[in-house]
């Protein structure tokens, strides 16, 4: 799988650096827009708004990602990616430098450098993604095009996980400013090997983009129109306001309040990426038989006792060490399945011929109000002045509480949509599948492809 030769599968190995990119790009997101940032924030002593804001912010700048589609006729969609994907890697030096030079003690200038750097990274990564996944899809040719996505999704997924075990490793043998440089230094290269992947590939047909006057014209129809698409979209916007700040606040109670070791929390993160690839693996299968709201449902509910069980834990610290891998299995499986059921029910819900505006819609509005969910509750969760660094258990409590009401009004609100049986092709396939709160930023697509006849990439052996 990892070395596609012209013997083993000449089919796919012409488009074999897409999937390199999938496979080195991920040690790249997993450390900068992970679980590892966030245990970096707390490690220079950041609050859980700081927090909260570095992890949203892929989400906050998703509208970014709308505008950059603009530049695709101008650009082309290599020149677009390159720009993004290339600019990106330079902003982890700071974090880089950072690891070596933070003092015992928190400096707030430091904190705010790493809060900046992250926003540039994500701007950039925005730019990047606004052309990426249309141009793989249109690149690879239909008839292999599923077997691609498929291994994209395993080379991303191994790597992802990859990259969590040397890093809970690096954890366990290095101290920790050694450790955190090394992490970031593994997130450049894998950014640099996926940008010579990206830069070996063919750029395809410069596209034409929906017009602006016909997003502004047709955006308040698909929004407060009555409609399968109207009510699906308020569900959904409710969920991630809901689930999107269970991870990064639970891993910064985990270092911040418990004192919980890096290591283990990254132990885990990876037991969270196992649920998210078993929740894939689980449905895939079922879905065209029952349709994804039974799997709506059981992710709500999977949530509702993910929930309980971190309340347990806060109440009853002794239990936190067992009920904890199991928590966390849970919430990777619950959003995995969660994540690609929403993504089969979208195509079931919009006409093909109808589908590019009302599916950028939901993907930009439910990324970005999902990324202020982790930022507001950090920011309510913050501790008063002369208070201890991290999040109280008694406000946290409070936290999980408002989950809880809220996984409650979702099993209502999921009675009220409406779907038909039958199978269709979801709209987003590969590796973006295992990054569930950043999925939403890929299904944006404003852009009109010409028929004309794709280049095939050629087989330079000066490249292989």
């Amino acid at each position: 799988m990892l070395f596609l030769s012209q013997k083993n599968d000449p089919e796919l190995h012409p488009y074999r650096r897409g999937l390199y990119f999938a496979f080195f790009n991920a040690l790249n997101w997993q450390v900068a827009t992970g679980t590892p940032s966030v245990l970096f924030m707390a490690y220079l002593g950041a609050d859980s708004f700081q927090t909260g804001l570095v992890y949203g912010w892929p989400l906050l700048l998703t509208p970014v990602q709308v505008f950059a589609t603009l530049l695709l006729p101008r650009l082309g969609f290599k020149r677009l990616t390159l720009a993004g994907w290339g600019a990106r890697s330079w902003f982890l030096l700071v974090p880089l430098a950072l690891a070596l030079l933070a003092p015992a003690e928190p400096v707030p200038w430091m904190i705010g450098a790493m809060v900046v750097a992250m926003f540039f990274y994500s701007l950039s990564r925005s730019v990047g993604a606004a052309a990426i996944t249309t141009w793989l899809q249109t690149l690879v040719p239909a008839a292999v095009r599923g077997r691609y996505w498929a291994s994209d999704q395993i080379m991303g997924g191994a790597a992802a996980v990859g990259t969590l075990v040397v890093t809970a490793a690096l954890f366990a043998l290095l101290p920790a400013k050694w450790a955190f440089f090394a992490q970031y230094a593994i997130s450049i290269t894998g950014a640099y090997i996926a940008l010579r992947c990206l830069r070996a590939l063919p750029d395809i047909e410069r596209p034409t983009v929906m017009s602006l006057a016909k997003i502004c014209t047709d955006t308040p129809r698909h929004l407060f129109q009555p409609g399968a698409f109207r009510t699906y979209l308020w569900l959904a916007i409710l969920y991630y306001v809901v689930v999107t700040p269970l991870s990064p606040l639970g891993a910064f109670y985990l270092k911040a309040t418990v004192g919980l070791s890096v290591s283990a929390i990254m132990g885990y993160t990876m037991l969270q990426y196992c649920g998210t690839i078993a929740g894939n693996w689980f449905m895939r299968s079922r879905i065209d038989r029952t349709g994804a709201k039974p799997f709506f449902r059981s992710s709500f509910v999977i949530f509702g006792v993910i929930a309980v069980g971190w309340l347990v834990c806060l109440r009853a610290p002794a239990v936190t060490a067992w009920l904890m891998p199991a928590l966390y299995f849970l919430m990777g499986a619950a959003s995995g399945v969660f994540t690609a059921a929403n993504v089969s029910y979208l195509a079931k819900i919009l006409p093909e011929h109808d589908r590019a505006l009302p599916v950028s819609l939901h993907g930009a509005i439910t990324a970005f109000i999902g990324g202020l969910s982790p930022a507001a509750w950090g920011l309510l969760l913050k501790p008063g002045a002369g208070d201890a660094a991290g999040i109280s258990p008694l406000a946290f409590q409070i936290f999980f509480g408002a989950t809880i009401a809220g996984v409650l009004v979702l099993v209502f609100l999921v009675h009220r949509i409406h779907e038909r049986a039958g199978h269709v092709d979801p709209l987003l396939e590969g590796s973006w599948l295992l990054r569930p709160f950043r999925a939403m930023t890929f299904l944006i697509n404003l852009v009109e492809l010409p028929g004309r006849e794709r280049k095939e990439p050629k087989d330079d052996p000066a490249q292989r």
